[in-house]
């Protein structure tokens, strides 16, 4: 029997976002007859979200350009043996990629209500390594792709170059290393630089 996995955090005001980035916040009108309405204000790298390639390259896709094919199929979760603030390799991997989207498990940012920079990100050299293998997306389970104290944003413009799309702010530490089928699509937002997903697995 097949089973999903839900790797989405809930939205809500006590999420924690990137310092400076707008916060999620829901505005609840309800009516005298029964009928509720909602409006809500966040940035759109919130939760589990992906990056469009416009949100570091200009002129690069919006995030409604990217190909609905690329955001599910066949995918593996692995842990990724790195420390805070260190940048996954290659062989940083537990197991070698087998599948055409790579989730990455680093246990460096447990906390979704409270922003440290202590998470681990990925090395820009994995994104050429991970193209040669035929990956075409790579989602982790931190804030970014790049650790907070990187300002240049190697990674991303390196996943960028390469052609692979990126997830950011999974929830994978409930989920064992292994093969699964992945669900994670964006919002069709005009020109956006990105939007919130529900990200899934389903499991055999």
């Amino acid at each position: 029997m097949r089973r999903l996995i839900d790797l989405s955090p809930p939205l809500s005001s006590r999420l924690a976002v990137w310092p400076g980035d707008v916060a999620f916040s829901r505005d609840v009108t309800s009516h005298e007859d029964g009928t509720t309405f909602s409006s809500i204000t966040t940035t759109l790298h919130v939760g589990s979200h992906a990056d469009a390639p416009l949100h570091m390259v200009p002129g690069a896709p919006a995030i409604d350009a990217v190909p609905l094919e690329t955001w599910m199929g066949p995918c593996q979760v692995v842990e990724a043996r790195v420390g805070p603030r260190g940048r996954v390799r290659l062989e940083d991997l537990s197991e070698p990629p087998a599948a055409p989207r790579l989730l990455l498990k680093t246990g460096t940012f447990q906390d979704r209500e409270r922003f440290t920079g202590d998470f681990a990100g990925l090395h820009a050299s994995l994104a050429a390594e991970l193209a040669t293998r035929g990956v075409v997306l790579v989602g982790i389970d931190t804030p970014s792709v790049d650790p907070f104290e990187d300002e240049t944003f190697e990674a991303h413009r390196a996943l960028v170059r390469a052609g692979i799309a990126w997830l950011e702010g999974l929830v994978l530490a409930h989920v064992p290393p292994g093969l699964y089928d992945l669900v994670a699509l964006p919002l069709r937002i005009e020109g956006g630089d990105g939007s919130p997903v529900r990200a899934v697995l389903v499991a055999d």
